[in-house]
Protein backbone atom coordinates (compact mmCIF):
# COMPACT_ATOMS: atom_id res chain seq x y z
CA UNK A 1 0.00 0.00 0.00
CA UNK A 2 1.30 3.44 -0.92
CA UNK A 3 1.35 6.56 1.24
CA UNK A 4 1.91 10.19 0.20
CA UNK A 5 3.64 12.81 2.33
CA UNK A 6 3.98 16.49 1.44
CA UNK A 7 7.54 17.75 2.00
CA UNK A 8 8.89 21.30 1.69
CA UNK A 9 10.07 20.46 -1.82
CA UNK A 10 7.05 18.48 -3.02
CA UNK A 11 4.96 15.35 -2.36
CA UNK A 12 6.61 11.91 -2.11
CA UNK A 13 4.98 8.53 -2.48
CA UNK A 14 6.30 5.79 -0.22
CA UNK A 15 5.29 2.38 1.05
CA UNK A 16 3.13 1.41 3.98
CA UNK A 17 4.53 -1.86 5.26
CA UNK A 18 2.69 -4.86 6.64
CA UNK A 19 3.53 -3.89 10.23
CA UNK A 20 1.97 -0.44 9.75
CA UNK A 21 5.30 1.43 9.46
CA UNK A 22 6.36 3.47 6.44
CA UNK A 23 9.36 3.55 4.09
CA UNK A 24 10.19 6.41 1.73
CA UNK A 25 13.25 5.63 -0.36
CA UNK A 26 15.56 7.69 -2.54
CA UNK A 27 14.22 11.16 -1.70
CA UNK A 28 16.60 13.79 -3.14
CA UNK A 29 17.93 16.24 -0.55
CA UNK A 30 20.08 18.06 -3.12
CA UNK A 31 20.30 18.34 -6.90
CA UNK A 32 22.34 15.76 -8.84
CA UNK A 33 26.06 16.70 -8.51
CA UNK A 34 26.67 16.47 -12.26
CA UNK A 35 27.66 18.84 -15.06
CA UNK A 36 28.26 22.37 -13.75
CA UNK A 37 27.20 21.21 -10.27
CA UNK A 38 30.00 18.66 -10.10
CA UNK A 39 32.50 19.49 -7.32
CA UNK A 40 30.28 22.33 -6.06
CA UNK A 41 28.51 22.44 -2.67
CA UNK A 42 25.20 20.54 -2.65
CA UNK A 43 22.66 22.59 -4.60
CA UNK A 44 18.92 22.85 -3.82
CA UNK A 45 16.58 20.54 -5.69
CA UNK A 46 13.98 22.04 -8.00
CA UNK A 47 10.54 21.80 -6.34
CA UNK A 48 8.01 19.39 -7.84
CA UNK A 49 4.21 19.14 -7.75
CA UNK A 50 3.34 15.57 -8.82
CA UNK A 51 4.09 12.87 -6.23
CA UNK A 52 7.70 11.69 -6.51
CA UNK A 53 8.08 7.92 -6.49
CA UNK A 54 9.95 6.95 -3.31
CA UNK A 55 9.37 3.21 -3.36
CA UNK A 56 12.88 2.09 -4.42
CA UNK A 57 16.38 3.04 -3.33
CA UNK A 58 17.89 5.95 -5.22
CA UNK A 59 21.20 6.13 -7.10
CA UNK A 60 24.32 5.71 -4.98
CA UNK A 61 27.64 7.61 -5.17
CA UNK A 62 29.28 4.18 -4.97
CA UNK A 63 29.31 3.16 -8.61
CA UNK A 64 30.36 -0.47 -8.32
CA UNK A 65 30.26 -3.06 -5.54
CA UNK A 66 33.39 -3.32 -3.44
CA UNK A 67 34.77 -6.86 -3.80
CA UNK A 68 36.08 -6.98 -0.22
CA UNK A 69 33.12 -5.27 1.46
CA UNK A 70 31.91 -7.01 4.60
CA UNK A 71 28.54 -5.25 4.70
CA UNK A 72 26.22 -5.80 1.70
CA UNK A 73 26.03 -2.30 0.21
CA UNK A 74 24.57 -2.32 -3.32
CA UNK A 75 25.45 0.19 -6.01
CA UNK A 76 22.47 1.76 -7.76
CA UNK A 77 23.04 3.56 -11.09
CA UNK A 78 21.79 7.07 -11.78
CA UNK A 79 22.70 10.75 -11.48
CA UNK A 80 20.61 11.88 -8.47
CA UNK A 81 23.01 10.39 -5.92
CA UNK A 82 22.37 12.87 -3.10
CA UNK A 83 19.31 11.23 -1.60
CA UNK A 84 18.07 9.73 1.64
CA UNK A 85 15.67 7.12 2.97
CA UNK A 86 13.09 7.63 5.70
CA UNK A 87 11.63 4.81 7.81
CA UNK A 88 8.85 5.92 10.15
CA UNK A 89 6.63 4.19 12.71
CA UNK A 90 3.77 6.67 12.09
CA UNK A 91 3.24 9.85 10.12
CA UNK A 92 1.39 11.79 12.81
CA UNK A 93 3.72 11.60 15.80
CA UNK A 94 6.78 13.38 17.22
CA UNK A 95 9.15 10.43 17.42
CA UNK A 96 12.89 10.71 18.08
CA UNK A 97 15.01 10.60 14.92
CA UNK A 98 18.15 8.59 14.14
CA UNK A 99 20.17 9.74 11.10
CA UNK A 100 22.48 6.98 9.85
CA UNK A 101 25.72 7.78 7.97
CA UNK A 102 27.21 4.72 6.27
CA UNK A 103 30.87 3.71 6.38
CA UNK A 104 33.29 2.63 3.69
CA UNK A 105 36.49 4.57 4.30
CA UNK A 106 34.91 7.75 2.88
CA UNK A 107 35.38 6.21 -0.58
CA UNK A 108 32.82 3.39 -0.70
CA UNK A 109 29.61 2.25 0.95
CA UNK A 110 25.92 2.68 0.28
CA UNK A 111 22.83 3.78 2.18
CA UNK A 112 20.88 1.08 0.30
CA UNK A 113 22.20 -1.78 2.44
CA UNK A 114 19.54 -4.17 3.77
CA UNK A 115 21.35 -3.94 7.12
CA UNK A 116 20.39 -0.26 7.32
CA UNK A 117 16.69 -0.88 6.86
CA UNK A 118 14.98 1.01 9.66
CA UNK A 119 12.35 -1.61 10.48
CA UNK A 120 13.73 -2.59 13.87
CA UNK A 121 13.97 1.06 14.91
CA UNK A 122 10.45 1.93 13.72
CA UNK A 123 9.30 -1.09 15.73
CA UNK A 124 10.71 0.71 18.77
CA UNK A 125 9.15 4.08 17.97
CA UNK A 126 12.10 5.77 16.20
CA UNK A 127 12.25 7.44 12.77
CA UNK A 128 15.41 6.34 10.95
CA UNK A 129 16.90 8.37 8.10
CA UNK A 130 19.83 6.92 6.12
CA UNK A 131 21.78 9.28 3.86
CA UNK A 132 24.17 9.13 0.92
CA UNK A 133 27.09 11.50 0.30
CA UNK A 134 29.84 12.04 -2.27
CA UNK A 135 32.77 9.67 -1.85
CA UNK A 136 36.50 9.56 -2.50
CA UNK A 137 38.03 12.32 -4.58
CA UNK A 138 34.64 13.65 -5.68
CA UNK A 139 33.70 14.21 -2.05
CA UNK A 140 37.03 15.08 -0.43
CA UNK A 141 39.70 15.99 -2.98
CA UNK A 142 41.23 19.49 -2.90
CA UNK A 143 40.49 21.39 -6.12
CA UNK A 144 41.32 24.98 -7.04
CA UNK A 145 38.03 26.76 -7.64
CA UNK A 146 35.91 24.27 -5.66
CA UNK A 147 35.08 24.12 -1.96
CA UNK A 148 36.83 21.58 0.24
CA UNK A 149 34.94 18.88 2.12
CA UNK A 150 32.09 18.45 -0.33
CA UNK A 151 31.16 15.15 1.29
CA UNK A 152 30.91 16.89 4.68
CA UNK A 153 28.74 19.58 3.08
CA UNK A 154 26.50 16.76 1.84
CA UNK A 155 26.06 15.51 5.43
CA UNK A 156 25.10 19.02 6.46
CA UNK A 157 22.62 19.40 3.59
CA UNK A 158 21.00 16.09 4.53
CA UNK A 159 20.72 17.18 8.18
CA UNK A 160 19.19 20.48 7.05
CA UNK A 161 16.66 18.47 5.03
CA UNK A 162 15.83 16.55 8.21
CA UNK A 163 15.22 19.81 10.07
CA UNK A 164 12.87 21.02 7.32
CA UNK A 165 11.01 17.83 6.64
CA UNK A 166 11.20 15.09 9.25
CA UNK A 167 8.11 16.40 11.08
CA UNK A 168 6.07 15.52 7.98
CA UNK A 169 7.13 11.89 8.56
CA UNK A 170 6.26 11.86 12.26
CA UNK A 171 9.72 12.79 13.53
CA UNK A 172 10.80 15.43 16.03
CA UNK A 173 13.49 17.74 14.54
CA UNK A 174 14.56 18.77 18.05
CA UNK A 175 15.48 15.15 18.92
CA UNK A 176 17.90 14.14 16.17
CA UNK A 177 20.69 11.67 16.94
CA UNK A 178 23.39 11.24 14.29
CA UNK A 179 24.99 7.80 14.08
CA UNK A 180 27.35 5.85 11.89
CA UNK A 181 29.95 3.10 11.71
CA UNK A 182 33.59 3.27 10.56
CA UNK A 183 33.77 6.32 8.26
CA UNK A 184 30.18 7.02 9.34
CA UNK A 185 31.30 6.92 12.97
CA UNK A 186 34.14 9.26 12.04
CA UNK A 187 31.57 11.53 10.39
CA UNK A 188 29.71 11.73 13.70
CA UNK A 189 32.88 12.78 15.53
CA UNK A 190 33.73 15.29 12.80
CA UNK A 191 30.29 16.88 13.01
CA UNK A 192 30.51 17.00 16.80
CA UNK A 193 33.71 19.03 16.46
CA UNK A 194 32.28 21.58 14.00
CA UNK A 195 30.95 24.72 15.75
CA UNK A 196 28.74 25.78 12.83
CA UNK A 197 26.51 22.67 12.74
CA UNK A 198 25.66 22.02 16.39
CA UNK A 199 22.04 23.14 15.88
CA UNK A 200 21.39 20.27 13.46
CA UNK A 201 21.49 17.42 16.01
CA UNK A 202 21.29 16.83 19.75
CA UNK A 203 23.21 13.55 20.27
CA UNK A 204 25.54 11.13 18.50
CA UNK A 205 26.57 7.46 18.27
CA UNK A 206 30.02 6.68 16.85
CA UNK A 207 30.56 2.98 16.13
CA UNK A 208 34.22 2.19 15.34
CA UNK A 209 34.69 5.78 14.26
CA UNK A 210 37.53 6.29 11.74
CA UNK A 211 38.52 9.94 11.86
CA UNK A 212 39.56 11.81 8.73
CA UNK A 213 41.24 15.00 9.97
CA UNK A 214 43.54 15.01 6.93
CA UNK A 215 45.99 17.90 6.47
CA UNK A 216 44.95 20.03 3.51
CA UNK A 217 48.45 20.14 2.00
CA UNK A 218 48.62 16.34 1.97
CA UNK A 219 45.26 16.02 0.21
CA UNK A 220 46.22 18.76 -2.25
CA UNK A 221 49.37 16.79 -3.20
CA UNK A 222 47.34 13.62 -3.65
CA UNK A 223 44.79 15.50 -5.75
CA UNK A 224 47.49 16.96 -8.00
CA UNK A 225 49.09 13.54 -8.36
CA UNK A 226 45.70 12.13 -9.37
CA UNK A 227 45.39 14.86 -12.02
CA UNK A 228 48.81 13.90 -13.39
CA UNK A 229 47.85 10.23 -13.39
CA UNK A 230 44.65 10.76 -15.42
CA UNK A 231 46.19 13.47 -17.61
CA UNK A 232 44.20 16.57 -16.67
CA UNK A 233 44.95 20.01 -15.26
CA UNK A 234 44.55 20.16 -11.44
CA UNK A 235 41.71 22.68 -11.74
CA UNK A 236 37.94 22.60 -11.50
CA UNK A 237 37.49 22.50 -15.27
CA UNK A 238 40.30 20.00 -15.64
CA UNK A 239 38.77 17.49 -13.25
CA UNK A 240 35.29 18.05 -14.69
CA UNK A 241 36.63 16.91 -18.03
CA UNK A 242 37.52 13.49 -16.63
CA UNK A 243 34.76 10.86 -16.29
CA UNK A 244 33.96 10.03 -12.68
CA UNK A 245 34.79 6.35 -13.20
CA UNK A 246 38.30 7.30 -14.38
CA UNK A 247 39.04 9.28 -11.23
CA UNK A 248 37.53 6.55 -9.05
CA UNK A 249 39.63 3.89 -10.75
CA UNK A 250 42.91 5.68 -10.01
CA UNK A 251 42.23 7.31 -6.63
CA UNK A 252 43.71 4.40 -4.67
CA UNK A 253 46.69 3.79 -6.95
CA UNK A 254 49.79 2.87 -4.92
CA UNK A 255 51.99 5.41 -6.70
CA UNK A 256 49.47 8.12 -5.87
CA UNK A 257 49.73 7.38 -2.17
CA UNK A 258 53.49 6.92 -2.28
CA UNK A 259 53.60 3.55 -0.54
CA UNK A 260 53.90 -0.11 -1.52
CA UNK A 261 53.93 -3.49 0.22
CA UNK A 262 53.27 -3.60 3.97
CA UNK A 263 53.67 0.19 4.09
CA UNK A 264 50.79 0.51 1.64
CA UNK A 265 48.55 -1.70 3.79
CA UNK A 266 49.36 0.28 6.91
CA UNK A 267 49.54 3.77 5.35
CA UNK A 268 46.54 5.01 7.39
CA UNK A 269 48.76 4.80 10.48
CA UNK A 270 51.20 7.31 9.02
CA UNK A 271 49.20 9.39 6.59
CA UNK A 272 45.57 8.83 7.49
CA UNK A 273 42.96 7.49 5.09
CA UNK A 274 43.55 8.29 1.42
CA UNK A 275 40.47 10.55 1.27
CA UNK A 276 38.25 11.96 3.97
CA UNK A 277 37.39 15.14 5.88
CA UNK A 278 40.10 17.78 5.47
CA UNK A 279 41.18 20.31 8.10
CA UNK A 280 40.54 23.30 5.86
CA UNK A 281 40.60 26.08 8.46
CA UNK A 282 37.06 27.03 7.53
CA UNK A 283 34.34 24.42 7.69
CA UNK A 284 36.63 22.19 9.79
CA UNK A 285 38.87 24.74 11.53
CA UNK A 286 40.88 22.37 13.73
CA UNK A 287 41.46 18.65 14.41
CA UNK A 288 38.37 17.02 15.87
CA UNK A 289 39.78 16.02 19.24
CA UNK A 290 41.31 19.47 19.67
CA UNK A 291 37.83 20.88 19.13
CA UNK A 292 36.48 18.52 21.79
CA UNK A 293 39.13 19.74 24.24
CA UNK A 294 37.97 23.30 23.58
CA UNK A 295 34.42 22.36 24.53
CA UNK A 296 32.86 22.06 21.07
CA UNK A 297 29.97 19.58 21.20
CA UNK A 298 30.09 19.23 24.98
CA UNK A 299 26.38 19.93 25.37
CA UNK A 300 25.45 16.94 23.26
CA UNK A 301 25.49 13.36 24.58
CA UNK A 302 27.86 10.98 22.77
CA UNK A 303 28.00 7.18 22.77
CA UNK A 304 31.13 5.65 21.19
CA UNK A 305 33.28 2.54 21.16
CA UNK A 306 35.05 -0.03 19.01
CA UNK A 307 35.52 -3.75 18.46
CA UNK A 308 38.48 -5.60 19.94
CA UNK A 309 40.10 -6.66 16.66
CA UNK A 310 38.83 -4.30 13.99
CA UNK A 311 41.35 -5.13 11.27
CA UNK A 312 43.24 -8.14 12.64
CA UNK A 313 41.92 -10.48 9.96
CA UNK A 314 43.58 -8.25 7.35
CA UNK A 315 46.95 -9.51 8.58
CA UNK A 316 46.03 -13.16 8.01
CA UNK A 317 47.17 -12.68 4.41
CA UNK A 318 50.78 -12.37 5.63
CA UNK A 319 52.75 -15.30 4.13
CA UNK A 320 53.08 -18.12 6.62
CA UNK A 321 56.86 -18.06 6.54
CA UNK A 322 56.88 -14.43 7.73
CA UNK A 323 54.81 -15.29 10.77
CA UNK A 324 57.91 -16.76 12.40
CA UNK A 325 59.31 -13.24 12.80
CA UNK A 326 58.94 -12.16 16.44
CA UNK A 327 56.04 -9.76 16.84
CA UNK A 328 58.19 -7.17 18.61
CA UNK A 329 60.39 -6.99 15.50
CA UNK A 330 57.48 -6.96 13.03
CA UNK A 331 55.91 -4.11 14.98
CA UNK A 332 58.80 -1.88 13.90
CA UNK A 333 57.15 -1.70 10.47
CA UNK A 334 54.17 0.02 12.06
CA UNK A 335 55.72 2.04 14.89
CA UNK A 336 59.13 3.69 14.64
CA UNK A 337 59.26 5.07 18.19
CA UNK A 338 60.92 2.35 20.24
CA UNK A 339 59.70 3.60 23.63
CA UNK A 340 56.12 3.62 22.40
CA UNK A 341 56.52 0.09 21.04
CA UNK A 342 57.85 -1.14 24.38
CA UNK A 343 55.08 0.48 26.40
CA UNK A 344 52.38 -0.86 24.11
CA UNK A 345 53.87 -4.39 24.03
CA UNK A 346 54.07 -4.36 27.82
CA UNK A 347 50.37 -3.42 28.04
CA UNK A 348 49.55 -6.21 25.55
CA UNK A 349 51.94 -8.89 26.79
CA UNK A 350 49.22 -11.55 26.87
CA UNK A 351 48.97 -11.41 23.07
CA UNK A 352 51.12 -13.86 21.14
CA UNK A 353 51.94 -14.17 17.45
CA UNK A 354 52.42 -11.68 14.65
CA UNK A 355 48.82 -11.58 13.41
CA UNK A 356 47.15 -10.93 16.81
CA UNK A 357 49.81 -8.38 17.81
CA UNK A 358 49.88 -6.40 14.56
CA UNK A 359 46.11 -6.56 14.24
CA UNK A 360 45.52 -5.25 17.74
CA UNK A 361 48.13 -2.53 17.27
CA UNK A 362 46.38 -1.19 14.15
CA UNK A 363 43.03 -1.47 15.94
CA UNK A 364 44.40 0.51 18.88
CA UNK A 365 46.03 3.20 16.74
CA UNK A 366 43.07 3.80 14.40
CA UNK A 367 40.09 3.09 16.67
CA UNK A 368 40.48 2.21 20.33
CA UNK A 369 42.91 4.98 21.29
CA UNK A 370 40.58 7.48 19.59
CA UNK A 371 37.73 6.25 21.79
CA UNK A 372 39.73 6.98 24.93
CA UNK A 373 41.06 10.31 23.66
CA UNK A 374 37.56 11.45 22.71
CA UNK A 375 36.09 10.39 26.05
CA UNK A 376 38.91 12.05 27.98
CA UNK A 377 38.72 15.29 26.01
CA UNK A 378 34.97 15.38 26.71
CA UNK A 379 35.48 14.65 30.41
CA UNK A 380 32.89 17.23 31.54
CA UNK A 381 30.35 16.14 28.91
CA UNK A 382 27.89 13.24 28.86
CA UNK A 383 29.90 10.49 27.15
CA UNK A 384 29.31 6.75 27.25
CA UNK A 385 31.83 4.14 26.08
CA UNK A 386 31.25 0.55 24.98
CA UNK A 387 33.53 -2.23 23.79
CA UNK A 388 32.52 -5.06 21.45
CA UNK A 389 34.34 -8.32 22.23
CA UNK A 390 32.16 -11.09 20.77
CA UNK A 391 34.24 -13.20 18.38
CA UNK A 392 32.87 -14.57 15.15
CA UNK A 393 33.07 -18.38 14.99
CA UNK A 394 33.77 -17.97 11.26
CA UNK A 395 37.25 -16.43 11.73
CA UNK A 396 37.78 -16.10 15.48
CA UNK A 397 37.96 -12.29 15.57
CA UNK A 398 35.83 -9.50 16.95
CA UNK A 399 36.33 -7.68 13.70
CA UNK A 400 35.30 -4.55 11.81
CA UNK A 401 31.58 -4.42 10.90
CA UNK A 402 30.74 -7.55 12.90
CA UNK A 403 28.74 -5.52 15.42
CA UNK A 404 26.54 -3.68 12.91
CA UNK A 405 23.80 -6.34 12.61
CA UNK A 406 23.72 -6.53 16.42
CA UNK A 407 23.13 -2.78 16.75
CA UNK A 408 20.42 -3.00 14.06
CA UNK A 409 19.00 -6.26 15.47
CA UNK A 410 18.95 -7.78 11.99
CA UNK A 411 20.66 -11.12 12.63
CA UNK A 412 18.14 -12.91 10.41
CA UNK A 413 19.12 -10.91 7.30
CA UNK A 414 20.44 -13.37 4.69
CA UNK A 415 23.97 -11.93 4.44
CA UNK A 416 24.70 -11.95 8.18
CA UNK A 417 25.42 -15.66 8.69
CA UNK A 418 28.46 -15.53 6.41
CA UNK A 419 30.08 -13.27 8.99
CA UNK A 420 28.58 -14.51 12.27
CA UNK A 421 27.98 -18.18 11.58
CA UNK A 422 24.48 -19.71 11.55
CA UNK A 423 23.64 -19.10 15.22
CA UNK A 424 24.67 -15.61 16.35
CA UNK A 425 23.50 -14.77 19.90
CA UNK A 426 20.15 -13.01 19.70
CA UNK A 427 20.44 -11.99 23.35
CA UNK A 428 23.49 -9.89 22.49
CA UNK A 429 21.57 -8.18 19.69
CA UNK A 430 18.70 -7.54 22.09
CA UNK A 431 21.07 -5.86 24.56
CA UNK A 432 22.94 -3.75 22.02
CA UNK A 433 19.86 -2.64 20.12
CA UNK A 434 18.11 -1.80 23.39
CA UNK A 435 21.09 0.36 24.41
CA UNK A 436 20.91 2.24 21.10
CA UNK A 437 17.15 2.74 21.44
CA UNK A 438 17.48 3.97 25.02
CA UNK A 439 20.18 6.44 23.98
CA UNK A 440 18.16 7.79 21.06
CA UNK A 441 14.98 8.08 23.11
CA UNK A 442 16.33 9.15 26.50
CA UNK A 443 19.96 10.24 25.99
CA UNK A 444 21.29 7.47 28.27
CA UNK A 445 22.20 3.92 27.11
CA UNK A 446 21.92 2.48 30.60
CA UNK A 447 25.35 2.47 32.28
CA UNK A 448 27.50 5.09 34.05
CA UNK A 449 28.93 7.91 31.97
CA UNK A 450 32.68 8.30 31.53
CA UNK A 451 32.70 11.62 33.38
CA UNK A 452 31.27 10.00 36.51
CA UNK A 453 33.57 6.95 36.38
CA UNK A 454 36.53 7.49 34.00
CA UNK A 455 37.36 4.28 32.20
CA UNK A 456 33.93 2.72 32.71
CA UNK A 457 32.96 0.69 29.66
CA UNK A 458 29.97 -1.47 28.77
CA UNK A 459 31.46 -4.62 27.29
CA UNK A 460 29.26 -6.42 24.75
CA UNK A 461 30.50 -9.99 24.41
CA UNK A 462 29.78 -13.54 25.47
CA UNK A 463 29.06 -12.26 28.96
CA UNK A 464 28.12 -8.57 28.76
CA UNK A 465 29.45 -6.67 31.74
CA UNK A 466 30.82 -3.37 32.98
CA UNK A 467 34.59 -2.95 33.03
CA UNK A 468 36.92 -0.23 34.28
CA UNK A 469 39.93 -1.52 32.34
CA UNK A 470 38.56 -2.54 28.90
CA UNK A 471 40.67 0.06 27.09
CA UNK A 472 43.75 0.01 29.36
CA UNK A 473 45.84 -1.85 26.76
CA UNK A 474 45.34 1.06 24.33
CA UNK A 475 46.46 3.72 26.80
CA UNK A 476 50.12 3.85 25.62
CA UNK A 477 48.83 5.23 22.31
CA UNK A 478 46.50 7.84 23.78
Amino acid sequence: MNAIVQTAEGPVRGIRRADGSYAFLGIPYAAPPTGKRRFLPPQPVAPWTAPLDATAYGPTPQRRPEDNAIIPEPSVPGAATLNLNVFSPALDGRAPVLVWIHGGGYSAGSSASPWYDGGTFTRDGIVLVSISYRLGFDGFGVIDGAPDNRGVRDWIAALEWVQRNVAFFGGDPSRVTIAGQSAGGGAVLTLFGMPAVQHLFHAGISISGALGDLPRDLVRRRSEQLAETVGCAPTLEGYRGVPERELTRHQYQASLLGRTGLAEATAPLADGLPWGPVIDGDLIPRPTLDAFAEGIGERRPLLLGAADDEFTMGFEAIPRMLRWIPARIALRALESVSALRRHWLRANRTRRGMVPVLGRYVTDRVFRSVVVRAAESRRAADTWVYGFTWRSPVNGWSHHCLDVPFWFDCLDEEHVAAMTGPHPPQQLADEMHAAAVAFVCDGDPGWPAWRTEPGITRVFGDQPALSRSAYDDALPLV
